[in-house]
């Protein structure tokens, strides 16, 4: 179905916006039987998609080729035992930003993954695999532009700093590659708390992530993961109260994080 992606491409075109394509190739949004055709070595499927999805959207200038490849936990060699891993093994990324390239020859490339954002062992493991793919990706003459840097932020993780982002954008700077931060929201840590302080949390965490990502020159945009809280999906159906990490809330009034990234926005902008 095809109705509610024309209705937000037809959208963009009548206001000069702009459409970013999410996703290409991602094992959650793949339907089980072409899971199991690519598990078998069948590419015919993903070929197919890739031939409809790019044709239809050629306006589409940025793609998200490959959706969260990296697991340094549960995955072999760092990557993700997807279907797409077990039916091509690594090659897979290759071929399909080779494929993505030929059919969308002016479309910047980018691959999507989270993960990467705070200091502590499993997120130090996803930065070091995800610079060595996108280093070998790039020594191959694989076609990759870019970058997406989910920044699913979380305030049980502790504090942001700046001594490991910042030689994480530059290292990734340094491969002729740029970041977009592709789907910013902050998970809070105490629902119970008063919402002028919940508010004020997220916004901080916003604020010093941003001052941080925007200050680098490869950073060339930023994209909430959802506008309201009534739509985030780090709030099930009818939870109450629901997470406040993005800028509107429930019925649709901005709140502080709003404010914080228009902010960090202009430091930026000044700079």
């Amino acid at each position: 179905s095809f109705q509610q992606a024309d209705g937000l491409v037809r959208f963009a075109r009548e206001h000069g916006l702009k459409v970013r394509g999410h996703t290409l190739l991602w094992e959650q949004s793949t339907p089980a039987w072409a899971r199991a055709r690519a598990a078998a070595g069948d590419w015919t499927p993903i070929r197919s998609h890739f031939e409809t999805m790019l044709g239809r959207y050629g306006e589409v200038e940025e793609w998200d080729v490959v959706n969260e490849p990296i697991d340094t936990e549960t995955g072999k060699g760092g990557l993700r035992r997807n279907s797409f891993h077990r039916g091509f093994g690594p090659s897979y990324l290759t071929r399909a930003l080779h494929e993505a390239r030929e059919l969308a020859p002016k479309a910047s490339l980018l691959i999507n993954d989270y993960g990467f954002d705070y200091d502590n062992p499993v997120e130090e493991a996803r930065r070091r695999r995800l610079l060595k793919l996108l280093a070998d990706l790039k020594a191959e003459g694989t076609p990759l532009d870019g970058i997406g840097i989910q920044a699913h932020l979380d305030l049980s993780k502790g504090p942001l700093k700046s001594e490991i982002l910042e030689p994480f954008f530059s290292r990734i700077a340094d491969l002729g590659l740029y970041v977009v931060i592709s789907e910013l929201d902050v998970k809070e840590h105490d629902l119970a708390a008063p919402l002028a302080e919940r508010d004020r949390r997220v916004a901080d965490q916003v604020k010093q992530y941003l001052d941080i990502a925007l200050a680098q020159p490869n950073v060339r945009g930023v994209v909430t993961w959802g506008l309201s809280d009534r739509h985030s999906w780090l709030s099930e159906a009818g939870a109450d109260p629901l997470n406040r990490g993005l800028p509107y809330d429930a019925g649709l009034a901005r709140k502080p994080m709003y404010w914080a990234m228009r902010d960090s926005f202009l430091r930026a902008h000044d700079a």
